[in-house]
């Protein structure tokens, strides 16, 4: 099985997954190609979809979705199965994951055929943590905000070796490998 890892990342986190899904599919036998999808490579990487028996499309959660160079990957994987992966910063909660899952899967062509879908919690960037510390700041002892500045911590340590191996289980049981 020819399979494309197609992937979108800010800052690392779905790099790592899509790079742990590399070699978890490779030692399954399949023949894996890894791309970068970013605004100056799309179109290359658009290209390469025809030669994928399979594509596994990884994106990091911005604003509760798949960035546009994303949006324009998924539009050309018409007749491909396709399975999602990505990671967000808020994370914990299965549902959460799933809406995010269902509204990129929404974006898949006809023809596409969804093998499924898995996603993590990723570490965010410091600047998001003096945001919600300057939001506190603001209005002290705000529970909501410090849930927020909690996760924040949670996250630091994801994607974890747990994460991985579920992910990469879930592709291989997706795909038949």
């Amino acid at each position: 099985m020819r399979i494309l890892i197609a992937y979108n990342s800010r800052g690392g986190n779905t790099k790592q997954v899509a790079e742990s899904l590399q070699r978890a599919l490779a030692q399954a036998g399949a023949e894996v190609d890894i791309a970068e999808v970013t605004a100056g490579t799309v179109e290359e990487v658009c290209g390469r979809v025809g030669e994928a028996d399979a594509v596994l499309a990884g994106f990091w959660c911005d604003k509760g979705t798949c960035t546009a160079e994303m949006d324009e990957l998924l539009a050309h994987l018409g007749g491909k199965r396709v399975f999602l992966f990505g990671t967000a910063g808020f994370g914990g909660a299965p549902e959460y994951f799933d809406r995010i899952l269902s509204g990129v899967r929404a974006k898949l062509p006809d023809g596409a055929a969804y093998a499924g879908g898995a996603m993590c919690q990723g570490r965010m960037g410091e600047g998001v943590r003096r945001r919600y510390e300057a939001m506190l700041e603001q209005n002290p002892g705000d529970a909501r905000v410090q849930g927020m500045i909690a996760n924040f911590d949670a996250a630091l340590a994801h994607p974890d070796a747990d994460d991985l191996d579920r992910i990469a289980a879930a592709a291989r049981e997706a795909l038949g490998l």
